[in-house]
């Protein structure tokens, strides 16, 4: 079965990789607005509408382009959208417009406890040429330590938040200000891997 990963990120790619799933990347553009406004139902439309942009192109691609190989490939497929948030007091806090934006957020979160939610929409054909798509979310409970602002500002200096939903990244320097996390770890770096994989075994993958 062809998987096909429908993010560039990087740290999802890594965690892709860290499971021993082997897939191949295709990003058609960012997501739509919604109207969706819980953190939960957010990130699963946006996971949606990021695995739909990449049916819509495979769909319309010049079939005569196609090389035979991925042709047989594509006989069963499956495409994984995914959309990661940080939420505060139900607030979304998605990645900092500038560094002054990454302050602000940062000095909401020190010294407190947020949630990270990730969104994961599948979306191919089996094995047996039926057409499936699943839906899911994870959500992670992280605590911060609390942070002088002098602790703040160098942290964005560093640039490390600016990528990032909520303005920092556990898998980096933003690991010295998590206190303590309740679920899964890889859900707050972008992919909760663990899951997905239970999901994908259902696609008889």
């Amino acid at each position: 079965m062809k998987i096909i990963l429908a993010s560039e990120s990087p740290r999802r790619k890594e965690l892709m990789r860290q499971i021993g799933l082997e897939f191949q990347v295709l990003s058609c553009g960012g997501e739509a607005e919604v109207t969706a406004t819980e953190p939960a139902q957010i990130v699963r439309e946006h996971a949606r509408q990021k695995a739909e942009a990449v049916a819509d192109y495979l769909k319309n691609y010049n079939d005569a382009e196609i090389p035979e190989k991925l042709k047989q490939e594509m006989e069963s497929y499956v495409i994984i959208g995914s959309d990661t948030v940080v939420a505060f007091e139900n607030h979304v806090l998605e990645k900092p417009k500038d560094r002054e934006d990454a302050i602000q957020m940062l000095s909401r979160l020190q010294g407190s406890t947020h949630q990270v939610y990730t969104g994961v929409f599948l979306l191919g054909k089996d094995k047996k040429g039926e057409r499936k798509k699943s839906v899911f979310h994870e959500c992670t409970q992280v605590t911060f330590y609390e942070m002088s602002e002098i602790e703040i500002q160098a942290y964005v200096e560093t640039c490390e938040p600016m990528d990032k939903a909520g303005s920092y990244g556990i898998q980096g320097l933003g690991a010295k200000f998590v206190k303590s996390i309740c679920g899964d770890y890889n859900n707050v770096v972008g992919l909760p891997v663990a899951r997905l994989y239970q999901e994908l075994k259902n696609w008889e993958i």
